[in-house]
């Protein structure tokens, strides 16, 4: 080997402290690639497939459930069986007060505590006017008519809570009262499963099974 050609070989061959440094390159990357194809494949999975095959399942085995329980006139959705509404007037039944004002968007509860003043006075307040307007004592006002409920959405009210509700209901809209409350037990539902909770009674569709009955 000439001198020339044996200084072109020790030139082409990388120094100690530079061997060292491309075989840590190497290592560094062969350790990243893992971690970030795993990243990729749990991103894929978990937070694009996973929830598709969970949403097209639920849609197969609980249609209505799954988008949202709406409750429809015709093609047009004006509510949801799941949160309540407002209702105005002596021809409607009353759902429970709302803190969030039945704002979807604002779900909340008033925050008071029981022994709070202004709690105790808006109870009181409200006790007071659904006795004047169902025309009964204020003893034999439900509960649930005049306390907010958590999230303030509850669309349900008690089978009690309705039936008081009736005769006003009845006579606003010029029904027999026989026919309302019949209307009454018919969205009664019982207990989950017979065991869980109490029976209850959804407002929302109330109402409109109501004005189609006031429609015949």
């Amino acid at each position: 080997m000439s001198r020339v050609d044996l200084a072109q070989t020790l030139m082409s061959r990388p120094s100690g402290k530079g061997a060292a440094m491309s075989s840590h390159v190497l290592q560094d990357r062969a350790a990243w690639r893992p971690a970030l194809v795993l990243s990729l494949v749990a991103l894929l999975v978990m937070g694009l497939l996973y929830a598709l095959a969970g949403t097209g399942l639920a849609r197969m085995a609980f249609p209505e459930q799954a988008t949202g329980s709406l409750l429809r006139r015709g093609d047009t959705v004006i509510g949801s069986a799941l949160v309540a509404q407002p209702f105005a007037g002596d021809q409607w039944f009353q759902p429970r007060p709302s803190a969030a004002k039945y704002d979807p968007m604002s779900a909340a509860g008033s925050n008071q505590a029981r022994s709070n003043p202004d709690a105790i006075k808006r109870v009181d307040d409200a006790i007071a006017q659904v006795a004047a307007r169902e025309g009964v004592t204020p003893a034999q006002v439900p509960s649930d008519l005049v306390t907010q409920s958590g999230g303030g959405l509850d669309p349900d009210i008690s089978p009690a809570a309705a039936r008081i509700q009736i005769a006003r209901v009845a006579r606003a809209r010029g029904l027999p009262v026989e026919t309302v409350a019949a209307l009454v037990k018919s969205h009664t539902t019982g207990k989950q499963f017979g065991v869980f909770g109490q029976p209850r009674v959804n407002v929302v569709a109330l109402n409109l099974a109501l004005e189609d009955a006031s429609k015949r």
